[in-house]
């Protein structure tokens, strides 16, 4: 773990996305490896107690997806950082892209029943903000 990476853990806004990115992968996972076997994640996240005392738990496959997302958020270059689907600069390689896109279409609408409906209805308002803007100039920029 890289002492960039324990810097950034440490913003409450990171912290929050990382928690959230883990509910949803413990949702989708959940949902599509009931046979796999299952254990709480490992991760240098969850090393720094960004999970607290309960983190997700998932198969081997997801843990690994979490673990890259979880470097790719605390390593954006972007502050404030909007959505992955309205930036910019993809920062993802297209197979963990495209996984996630697959992993947010089924977790997304499931958060509700999962502690994250405020959350759910905070992401539906910033969408529409991107949605408005998408035929301006400058469509892809952050929206203040």
């Amino acid at each position: 773990m890289t002492d960039k990476f324990r810097e950034r853990m440490a913003d409450e806004q990171v912290r929050h996305d990382t928690r959230t990115l883990g509910d949803f992968v413990g949702i989708y996972c959940g949902g599509n490896h009931t046979d796999s076997g299952r254990l709480a994640i490992e991760s240098d996240a969850a090393t720094l107690g960004v999970y607290g005392r309960k983190p997700p738990v998932m198969c081997a496959e997801c843990a690994e997806h979490l673990r890259y997302a979880e470097k790719r958020r605390a390593y954006c270059p972007k502050d404030p950082k909007p959505f992955c689907a309205h930036c910019d600069t993809h920062c993802y390689n297209p197979e963990e892209r495209a996984w996630q896109q697959q992993m947010m279409r089924y977790s997304g609408p499931r958060s509700m029943f999962h502690g994250h409906a405020i959350d759910g209805i905070k992401h539906a308002l910033e969408a529409r903000k991107y949605r408005k803007q998408a035929g301006k100039p400058g469509a892809r920029e952050e929206v203040q």
